[in-house]
């Protein structure tokens, strides 16, 4: 692989510097021993570690006229992803050792990021018995955090039991909080709006309740709990009583959940269509607030790709779910700016936070000896969202015309250059047989 001189970047926003890789590590520039290396002039960019999104959908296997491995891979690379965490609710669903090995490899051959499968918890996402955790776990796949997104797990008896068998190889139960009796028909978030427009409403209480539930459970398991895509503010109080508590709870928000509300579904354009629903603007402030002074630790994109065909419909007959790889750091950005949130901070939640929390060892850091996974920004470049011009199947981003600023310019996944002055390149030259550095 080719070695590189990143030249004056600014590291974590926080002063310049140059960054050495060789042979796919951080090297002291001064030890660059290679005769040999390309030099990057990163004048005005921002170096992040690479990010680490702990939500995505790839859709693969079974429903690739939405999104693939590939594809979705191609996404993460332009949006500065350089690890992403794939889903089960695919078809067949990943709840055996052989579907997640199956995603596995397709990530790998892919190269372009690195895609950890996410295991069911329950078999067929029916929430009736626990799935294959353990073999999933000792798969080659190694899966340690297991989730029925886009379905609750309701059965408190079988919350705690799959708490309880994950505790044993340290893994993490990442919960949909959906109280499925309190949405049954929901179309929105209830409030102001939904009874304006006379559509079924989503309250927040179903969120609630089950983020209460569970992190009891946790509690007196003694096991980890993450919360997906926290939408209320209620839900910020509780997660913030647990942490205070000692609960080994985590927390995600999205970007879009940082940025749009309610108000937008009076256009009754299906991209706004997601679950959990758009809140209402003191919702979207909690949220903020919350990512700013760490109560919700990190920001998952929930990137949902649908085909035109299940999106582009009247409201309640579309698919609920947005795209958002590759526009989530400018997201962000916008979204935080108002409050005292550096690049430094962008890090913490979009990539050493996540990374932590779901053991994603290659990832990270910017520290000498660490994998060279990293991202390059120009935070001054004022661009239009496009989804038209993305590498992501779905065209269902609800950004699409917003004119934002820091836009990623390069992103170096494993030493390889994928991302390379705002255009995809190769995938990383191991091919399928990449190892972790």
């Amino acid at each position: 692989m080719t070695d590189y001189l990143i030249r004056g970047a600014d590291l974590l926003g926080r002063g310049a510097a140059d960054i050495a890789i060789q042979d796919g590590r951080i090297v002291d520039p001064e030890l660059l021993s290679s005769s040999d290396f390309e030099t990057v002039d990163a004048a005005g960019l921002v170096a992040l570690p690479g990010l680490v999104d702990m939500h995505t959908h790839l859709r693969e296997p079974g429903k690739e006229d939405a999104e693939t491995v590939l594809t979705g891979s191609r996404s993460a690379a332009s949006g500065g992803f350089t690890c992403v965490h794939a889903m089960a609710n695919t078809a067949p669903v990943a709840d055996t050792a052989g579907v997640v090995e199956q995603v596995h490899r397709l990530g790998r051959a892919a190269g372009f990021t690195e895609v950890v499968p996410v295991g069911a918890v329950t078999t067929g996402l029916e929430g009736q018995q626990l799935a294959e955790l353990g073999a999933m776990a000792r798969s080659g796949a190694r899966v340690r955090m297991f989730s029925d997104d886009g379905i609750c797990v309701s059965d408190p008896l079988l919350m705690r039991r799959a708490l309880e068998y994950v505790k044993t190889f340290d893994g993490i139960i990442a919960q949909h909080a959906q109280e499925p009796r309190l949405t049954e028909g929901a179309q929105m978030n209830e409030g102001t709006v939904s009874a304006e427009l006379g559509l079924p409403g989503w309250p927040a209480v179903a969120e609630e309740s089950i983020i209460a539930r569970d992190v009891l459970l946790a509690e007196h398991v003694g096991s980890r709990l993450h919360i997906c895509h926290v939408s209320t503010a209620g839900s910020v109080d509780l997660i913030r009583w647990a942490k205070a508590r000692g609960i080994a709870v985590t927390a995600e928000v999205t970007p879009h959940h940082l940025m749009l509300t309610d108000e937008l579904v009076r256009t009754f354009d299906p991209v706004y269509k997601v679950n959990p629903p758009l809140r209402t603007d003191r919702d979207v402030q909690a949220l903020r607030e919350a990512l700013a002074d760490g109560t919700i630790d990190v920001v998952g994109t929930d990137h949902a790709p649908h085909t035109a065909e299940h999106k582009c419909s009247e409201w309640t007959a579309a698919a609920m779910g947005m795209v958002g790889m590759e526009s989530a750091l400018s997201i962000v950005v916008a979204a935080m700016a108002d409050h005292d949130f550096d690049f430094g901070d962008v890090a913490r939640v979009m990539s050493s936070a996540p990374a932590r929390i779901t053991g994603a060892s290659g990832h990270g850091s910017l520290e000498i000896g660490a994998s060279a996974n990293i991202v390059l920004v120009d935070p001054t470049a004022p661009h239009r969202i496009e989804p038209a011009d993305h590498a992501t199947k779905g065209r269902n981003n609800p950004f699409a015309g917003v004119e934002v600023t820091a836009q990623v310019t390069d992103t170096f996944f494993y030493g390889h250059r994928v991302l390379a002055a705002g255009a995809l390149t190769t995938p990383h030259p191991a091919g399928a047989t990449w190892t972790q550095q």
